[in-house]
């Protein structure tokens, strides 16, 4: 990473605690009827009823799946060629079970193409860095209807210059033929983790943050968020101010998988504390003492971390949470650091809590190494697939 910008993820390897793998139920539990088998039955019906405004689950269909080129030299100077194989390889990855469009700047359409395979579309879209979960808008549904809300991308609080990737919110509705919101807040996707019924989990220090929002008190902000994504409740966690260039988002420390049900990442056993550590430890009183939307206690599953000193790609910056998954119409993506057994550990959590989704594990070394994940680098449009 460029000497003059942070990372984009500091030190999260270390987010907390010890490796348990659950608290209350335990993940075989979950397996036990139809709902809990196959997640986006589980309240259908009840969900999308015409004029309700919500922000989808990421189980639910997709009708695409966006990523983004990455073009900064000055931010990834001599990895550059490698983090584009990582996102070659996860675009054919999921392009083999459902679409993928792939954003590049005009000039590297053609070279972009040739790495990801026919299987995937690179449409000419300027962009900067490859983070799509944090650029492309957040989508709701109303009824039949998507609308993209532009959450005014700034750089994660203007610590990073990125002026091609503050536009791609409005192009990619403006091709799409796409509603558009603009958000009277700045944030972004990462920042969301929703259960598709109401529920919304959130870092506080992702976004009641003076680089995105000043001013705003967290009572405001909750309810733009509730107007904006027809959310009926706000879970706010603490995070990590200012240690990592993202504020900490929520994608790389909580997971739903099913309403009421979480996936909550742990380090790897004997881990020095730390605020990530302090973090990790506040969400877990949090979540186990709150309701969701619908007034479920929440069920939560540790997924811990890999041994630091067994994987690949290992640097200050590297990001080995498992939590930062991507969920696809028929498979969820999840990386492979090279510790087999952790690797295997989590592979398993995840089949539990997915059993009609193949579970495909993907090499992101160099991805990580920059503070980010494979959530991170992706972005899903709901709604019928794209054949």
């Amino acid at each position: 990473m460029s000497a003059q910008a942070p990372s984009r993820r500091s030190a999260l390897r270390v987010i907390a605690g010890i490796g348990a793998l659950a608290l209350g139920t335990s993940a075989c539990g979950t397996g036990n009827s139809d709902e809990a088998a196959d997640p986006t039955m589980a309240g259908q019906a009840a969900r999308k009823q015409e004029g309700d405004l919500r922000m989808p689950a990421e189980w639910e269909s997709h009708a695409r799946t966006f990523m983004s080129w990455p073009a900064l030299e000055s931010v990834w100077e001599d990895d550059l060629p490698y983090v584009r194989e990582d996102i070659a390889r996860v675009a054919r990855a999921i392009a083999e079970h459902e679409y993928v469009v792939m954003m590049a700047r005009p000039d590297q359409r053609a070279a972009a193409q040739r790495e990801c395979g026919s299987g995937v579309e690179v449409i000419e879209l300027a962009v900067d860095d490859l983070w799509a979960r944090d650029t492309v808008p957040v989508f709701v549904e109303e009824g039949t209807k998507v609308t993209g809300v532009d959450f005014n991308f700034n750089g994660w609080g203007d610590k990073q210059t990125h002026d091609n990737d503050a536009q791609v919110g409005r192009l990619v509705l403006q091709k799409y033929g796409l509603p558009r919101v603009q958000a009277p807040l700045v944030s972004e996707g990462g920042s969301f983790e929703t259960d598709g019924e109401g529920t919304l989990l959130i870092t506080e220090s992702s976004i009641v943050n003076d680089n995105r929002n000043p001013g705003m008190s967290r009572a405001e902000i909750e309810t733009d968020l509730k107007k904006l994504l027809g959310m009926k409740k706000v879970i706010w966690l603490k995070g990590v101010r200012g240690e990592d260039i993202t504020d900490a988002h929520v994608d790389s420390l909580v997971r739903f998988t099913a309403p009421g049900v979480i996936l909550l990442d742990r380090a790897f056993p004997g881990t020095p504390a730390d605020s990530w550590s302090r973090s990790s430890d506040q969400a877990m009183s949090v979540l186990s003492e709150a309701t969701d939307a619908q007034g479920r206690e929440f069920e939560i599953i540790d997924l811990p971390q890999p041994d630091p000193d067994l994987i690949t790609g290992y640097s200050d910056d590297f990001l080995s949470t498992y939590a930062n998954f991507y969920i696809g119409n028929d498979a969820v993506y999840m990386p492979k650091f090279g510790d087999k057994k952790a690797d295997d550990r989590a592979r398993g959590i995840l089949q539990e809590h997915f059993p009609k989704r193949d579970i495909v594990q993907v090499n992101i070394d160099t991805v990580a190494t920059g503070g980010g994940g494979i959530h991170c680098a992706t972005h899903d449009q709901p709604g019928k697939p794209v054949e």
